[in-house]
């Protein structure tokens, strides 16, 4: 059972796996001070491979132990010592966590290496590698923190970094604005966070065990849970709050589509496989106190499986190659949101895996088309380059098919998985959305990959004169991307074929199990899976016939459906609905405090006070005349006065 009272192995090499980028972030600011940035493409980098390397000789010792719930336990220092509360400088490094560390070392180099060829010629390279280390420290404390205070500082750091990479081109007013609306949405989220999290302290010290350690928190879940039901429920609808903001649900996923502003590494790092995924890491954590929730966990699902749905839409109709890649994400972290929802805890880390694989590629594989097409993202400005660019097209087919969920590619597995979970569990109607998404997904990305490296060529003159494919150092992580993108989901095969879902028993011992779990019998889950997939072919052979068999058809397409696609366009009108209800009257009230309170109230009070003061010394002033017989004057009146009051 998750939580259980263990002894962790203690360690001191957990530390150095943030604190090497950590260090690498600020030689790349003494770099960008000095002006050397060759020493910040070096540096960085290769901080990200040592921590990988680091990182690896860790889960191998954890590996080493027996126990499947043991862990590596590394305390630095105790950070704060107020009685009742206790919290240590702590990482612990278990099965849940060792998935993500590897990932994000793993992939985070490989977008690093990438980023030597894409930001070669930027001359704020070296700020660049500066934020990417700090980003990457940061996400690495997020996993690693042994307790809700230590994540949140990583949860905070990520946010700050965020805000940093996405307004990097900060000269540009739209980068500087998607910057702000990433901070200010985050803020939200971060708020309902720590509301949830003082709250659950509260729970824990009126229990008589106060502590924020995840260890104590699982362990005494079902406690508190039969102690405090209305707490247990209000703290996992407040952090559900804190992941609709770092991982982009409705209704704080609006950041996330404007956030590619940002260069494209920056995409694929924080978008797809990291930042994004931390509100998913942080309740699969918590798994052992959402179970004690049904009302939370329904919540979650329909939450997940609503944006999931909502995303997907929209992605359909989009004419950026990257906002089609920022709204499939945010449908994709709606799949996993729909996994922990439904109690399929695994399979949301599972997705969480393989999403890093592919959408990482698939984002960096729109890089590389905008390295060549100068800057360009308007798929039906392009067309016919898979002639010009074979590595990028081949790589960008392969992480399209992943995420389509065509069987042996990753994606297929742990898509297949959340959906068989949903349907097992009774959850029809999350089912049938997640069901839909999968249609849409299919059909979007071979959208997308068909206008763009299909068919014939719509690049102008000029840009088709200097097509090219990319540097090694951008094919090359497109190259391992794409393997990792075809054999990363092998390891969660469906039960009974070969070594079967070896990560789901991997990660056993430290998720919570859901209450009422069902199992599906072969045969249901044969006829489940080969729904999937015919529904996956069909919407890729709907996708081929609209854009490269009978282009004109999607033309006539939108004509006929010309209400819904302005809609769609228009992304259901989400963030003009948010400027009219929140921001107006927002800025509105601020204005009228400024008039009334601020300047009229503190402003006239202050300066009422200033004029009171000034009139008074302008009247007291008229006595200092100078002039030496009226001073003799008012001495002999004072004088005599002090004799009539005295002299008797």
């Amino acid at each position: 059972m998750p939580g259980a009272e263990l002894v962790d192995s203690s360690t001191s090499l957990l530390r150095w796996i943030p604190l090497l980028p950590l260090l690498g972030s600020a030689a790349c600011v003494a770099c960008s001070v000095a002006g050397w940035r060759a020493g910040a493409r070096l540096i960085a980098p290769a901080s990200v491979l040592i921590a990988f390397g680091v990182a690896v000789a860790s889960v191998a010792a954890l590996l080493g132990l027996e126990q499947g719930q043991a862990a590596l336990y590394d305390r630095v220092y105790t950070w704060i010592e107020a009685a009742p509360l206790s919290i240590d400088a702590a990482f612990r490094l278990d099965r849940l966590s060792s998935v993500l560390v590897l990932i994000i070392t793993g992939v985070g180099f490989l977008i690093h290496v990438y980023s030597v060829g894409y930001m070669h010629d930027d001359e704020d390279e070296a700020r660049y590698f500066a934020y990417l280390n700090l980003f990457t420290a940061s996400m690495l404390i997020l996993v690693l923190g042994d307790s809700l205070p230590v994540l949140f500082i990583g949860w905070e750091g990520v946010g700050l970094c965020s805000y940093l990479l996405i307004g990097f081109w900060y000269r540009d007013l739209a980068n500087a604005d998607a910057g702000q609306k990433a901070f200010i949405a985050n803020r939200v989220g971060d708020a309902a966070f720590l509301i949830g999290m003082f709250l659950l302290f509260w729970a824990s010290v009126d229990l008589g065990q106060p502590s924020l350690r995840f260890v104590d928190i699982n362990g005494m879940a079902a406690t508190l849970a039969e102690r405090f039901p209305a707490v247990v429920t209000a703290v996992c609808l407040l952090l559900l709050v804190g992941a609709t903001g770092k991982s982009a649900q409705i209704p704080l996923y609006v950041w996330l589509p404007d956030a590619m502003a940002g260069p494209t590494p920056v995409s694929a790092l924080i978008h797809a496989a990291t930042m994004v995924t931390a509100g998913v890491y942080m309740m699969c954590r918590l798994s052992p106190l959402y179970v004690h929730s049904e009302v939370a966990m329904d919540v979650v699902a329909v939450i997940g499986a609503a944006t999931a749905l909502f995303a997907a839409t929209i992605a359909v109709v989009q004419r950026d190659l990257k906002k089609i890649l920022a709204y499939s994400t945010v449908s994709q972290l709606g799949y996993m949101v729909l996994a922990v929802g439904v109690g399929a805890f695994s399979a949301a880390i599972f997705h969480l895996m393989t999403h890093a694989f592919f959408k990482a590629l698939l984002f960096l594989g729109a890089g590389s088309v905008m390295h060549a097409m100068h800057g360009e993202l308007d798929v039906y400005k392009m067309g016919g380059l898979r002639k010009h660019m074979p590595i990028t097209a081949l790589t960008f087919l392969v992480g399209a098919l992943a995420i389509a969920g065509v069987p042996i590619f990753a994606g297929f597995f742990s898509k297949d998985l959340i959906l068989e979970s949903a349907f097992a569990g009774g959850h029809y109607v999350v089912w049938i959305a997640g069901l839909i998404t999968a249609a849409l997904t299919a059909f979007y990305v071979f959208r997308a990959y068909f206008l763009t490296f299909e068919g014939a060529s719509r690049v102008d003159q000029h840009t088709a004169a200097h097509l090219h494919e990319s540097p090694p150092s951008m094919t090359m992580p497109l190259i391992v991307l794409a393997i990792l993108s075809l054999v990363g989901g092998w390891v969660g095969l469906p039960h009974g074929v070969l070594w079967g879902n070896q990560l789901d028993h991997y990660l056993q011992p430290v998720l919570a199990a859901a209450h009422g779990e069902h199992h599906l019998g072969g045969g249901t889950v044969l006829l489940l899976t080969l729904l999937a997939i015919a529904i996956a072919l069909a919407s890729i052979g709907v996708a081929y016939t609209m854009y490269i068999k009978s282009p004109g058809m999607a033309d006539r397409v939108q004509q006929k459906v010309g209400g819904l696609f302005d809609v769609l366009w228009n992304k259901y009108y989400v963030d003009e609905i948010y400027e009219a209800v929140i921001l107006k009257p927002y800025m509105e009230l601020s204005r009228l405090f400024w008039q009334v309170i601020d300047a009229r109230g503190i402003d006239g009070a202050v300066n009422g006070l200033a004029s009171a003061v000034g009139a008074l010394s302008e009247s007291v002033r008229r006595l200092q005349t100078g002039n030496v017989q009226a001073y003799a004057l008012v001495m002999l009146v004072g004088a005599a006065i002090l004799l009539v009051v005295f002299g008797h």
